[in-house]
């Protein structure tokens, strides 16, 4: 008799041939998983949807490019006023590009930061004390740091131990470090003295100014964290399945801590890079970055409930935003029409994630029910 005529015994079953290896269940899972598609398989996953939107976003700053060349003809048809242009629109999405890094961290992990502009302040303000400022560069930057990373950490402590939602607890934040920066600086404005410190803004280098090549080095820092390292994988599951990650071995808990920390991070390193913009701080300065930032994350694709963003996408959306701000400005257009419009773009980008997240999970239902088992 064959030996692969399926007989029991106590070390094989009736039902497998005597010479069958055994079968692992995560092999086999990987292979239904996904099916080849050959050259089309990077466009068919998660990285291919990332690129799609990136390419639309780069579309639509073509788009407003294009709207204002045929708006303003008379300024576009200028070589070095186009140029000169650019870099205006890339040192105004600097500031507000190295916050967005942080928002956007944190918005896929799962929460939501309504503080950032109020730690810029608090950071600026501080910075340019006299007391700081008698410690010359060194001491502001280091100063400007250590309190964005330690209000940072106190959101962190508040929501991940405190369990307070993020919402409230950053929206406290908020108002307490406006107040905190009022009553540092007695509700005046502090001039920064440092000479070094005021060069940043006015510093090329390459014919490109120094804040661009801040922005450009805190984004590709967050893409490199978030995409290359156990930090970002992590901060993806947290934000997609909070219990999940938890099962998995993930303390959820020091991890939230750990993004509003980046957060704040990010926040102490635009309230240089704004003090050297305006050769001073307040407690008003800031004002509604938090919206800006959440704005701009949402347009680059960032998912409100988390688990899914980009930081390329974050910046692009970053960079929209800048280019209407500057078709705007010179169209001589109001800064109401300006918010309207800004607000109609947050909004249709919230219906759009809306409508893609619900035909993503119909169709993944859809599957699992006629796929079989």
């Amino acid at each position: 008799m064959s030996e692969s005529t399926g007989t029991a015994t106590p070390d094989r079953p009736a039902d497998l041939p005597a010479q069958s290896p055994p079968v692992d269940p995560a092999v086999t899972a990987s292979l239904k998983e996904k099916p080849r598609t050959g050259g089309l398989s990077f466009w068919a996953g998660e990285g291919g949807e990332g690129a799609k939107r990136n390419l639309g976003l780069i579309g639509v700053l073509v788009v407003l490019v294009v709207i204002g060349a045929a708006t303003r003809w008379d300024l576009y048809s200028n070589p070095d006023w186009v140029w000169g242009n650019t870099l205006t629109i890339l040192k105004l999405a600097s500031v507000v590009g190295v916050v967005t890094v942080g928002m956007t961290f944190v918005i896929i992990g799962g929460g939501i930061d309504l503080s950032v502009g109020a730690i810029v302040a608090l950071a600026g303000v501080w910075a340019t004390t006299v007391a700081t400022q008698s410690y010359g560069a060194g001491g502001m930057i280091f100063t400007a740091v250590v309190v964005g990373v330690a209000v940072g950490l106190v959101n962190g402590i508040l929501i991940s131990y405190g369990r307070l939602v993020a919402f409230i607890a950053t929206l406290a934040m908020m108002v307490a470090a406006r107040g905190l920066a009022a009553q540092i600086s007695g509700k005046q404005t502090q001039v920064s003295n440092n000479s070094f410190i005021n060069g940043i803004a006015s510093t090329d280098l390459l014919g490109i100014p120094l804040l661009v090549y801040i922005l450009a080095a805190v984004v590709a820092a967050g893409w490199v964290l978030l995409n290359r390292t156990t930090f970002g994988r992590r901060t993806v599951a947290v934000g997609g399945n909070p219990e999940a990650a938890r099962l998995a071995g993930i303390n959820v808990r020091r991890h939230t801590l750990l993004l509003y920390a980046l957060s704040g991070l990010c926040c102490g390193i635009a309230a240089i890079m704004l003090t050297a913009q305006a050769n001073s701080a307040q407690a008003a300065m800031a004002n509604l970055y938090e919206l800006d930032a959440i704005a701009a994350a949402i347009i680059g694709g960032t998912l409100l409930s988390g688990g899914r963003g980009t930081i390329i996408g974050s910046l692009l959306g970053v960079l929209i935003f800048s280019t209407i701000t500057n078709l705007f400005a010179i169209n001589g257009l109001s800064t109401e029409a300006q918010n309207m419009v800004k607000g109609g773009i947050i909004v249709g980008a919230v219906l759009i994630q809306q409508v893609q997240f619900r035909s993503v999970t119909q169709f993944l239902s859809r599957n699992k029910l006629t796929t079989p088992a």
